[in-house]
């Protein structure tokens, strides 16, 4: 990977956002959690970046990187006992706290019985069907599973992750049944968009009344959780020596793509506002004819998202022929 820095951002800031503590597991039979819940097409293309070259300027990892430090952050206030202090000032008991240990090994619960049990980013794989299924999960309290999510308010209104958080979390479960034991888990997600006047103004329409809020999610079953990645699997056998022209094309819902709006005009030489907009060419059609076939419609492809937040788009067709479209568009 070949970084760049097109915006100049400051040395401290760029050798923050440029490192990259990921562990990468270079066995080609080896799918992560979170690559279970990405497209067909980004699971392949992505095990094939060793082979390429690609270019990425850093203002590109700020997500990910925000998102790391938050990681980092919880980590850090959970180890050497700094935890004591904090839950001392949240109000929790002192005898509650002392029966804590962080990250007890089997020996240790044998040892203490009356032990709560945190575990903190465990590492832990699953062979199936000659595929390894590798994960970490963030927090487990308790058996109670805790996800950190830092995201924009877009993506939590529109819900478009849902899906794949219920999903993520089963698949710690299903590796570590022995650790997560709650058919419950907690999001907590970091707002990074978030304004305090819309959640006011608009929160009637879901926005989030809070920058930080923890939301409950029902797990799948450990045997619908081996179904799903049983047909993960193979649905990637089945594609994975295909030329990428030939991989199946991420769907809508996969590209996080917002439908295509149709803007019509009834006076084409004046168009700082749209007459009205419609969901479907028909629609707008309709309403040009109306007016007597004076109007004009503009053709406003759905935008899409998920491709900013791919590693394999520098090498996949579909991008590129999305900028192409003008449904894509690349932050310079």
């Amino acid at each position: 990977m070949k970084l760049t820095n097109k915006q100049n951002i400051g040395l401290s800031m760029a050798v923050f956002l440029a490192n990259d503590d990921y562990d990468y597991d270079p066995r080609p039979n080896s799918i992560s959690a979170t690559g279970l819940l990405k497209s067909v097409r980004q699971t392949i293309l992505a095990t094939r970046l060793i082979e390429k070259v690609v270019e990425m300027d850093i203002s590109q990892l700020v997500p990910a990187s925000v998102g790391s430090a938050i990681h980092d952050g919880v980590e850090k206030a959970w180890m050497n006992k700094k935890y004591k202090k904090a839950m001392i000032k949240l109000g929790y008991p002192v005898a509650m706290i002392e029966k804590i240990r962080v990250n007890p090994s089997a020996e240790q619960l044998k040892m203490r019985p009356d032990t709560i049990p945190v575990y903190i980013e465990q590492r832990r794989e699953r062979e199936i069907d000659g595929f390894i299924i590798r994960g970490k999960f963030d927090f487990v309290g308790d058996g109670t599973l805790e996800d950190h999510k830092t995201t924009g308010v877009f993506g939590y209104m529109e819900g478009s992750n849902n899906e794949n958080y219920r999903i993520q979390g089963s698949i710690y479960r299903w590796l570590n049944p022995d650790i997560i034991t709650s058919d419950r888990m907690f999001i907590n997600y970091t707002f990074t968009d978030w304004s305090a006047l819309r959640a006011t103004i608009e929160k009637k329409k879901g926005y989030p009344e809070f920058r930080m809020m923890s939301v409950p999610i029902t797990l799948m079953t450990i045997e619908e959780t081996e179904k799903f990645i049983r047909n993960k699997i193979a649905i990637v056998k089945t594609n994975i020596k295909k030329l990428e022209a030939d991989l199946p094309l991420c769907t809508k819902e996969e590209l996080w793509q917002k439908a295509t709006t149709y803007k019509y005009y009834k006076n084409p030489k004046l168009k700082t506002r749209s007459t009205k907009n419609f969901t479907t060419f028909a629609e707008a059609q309709m309403r040009v004819i109306k007016d007597g076939s004076v109007g004009v419609v503009d053709i406003i492809p759905g935008q899409v998202k998920r491709c900013l937040y791919c590693s394999a788009a520098p090498i996949c067709s579909q991008a590129k022929q999305l900028i192409a479209d003008g449904a894509l568009e690349i932050p310079v």
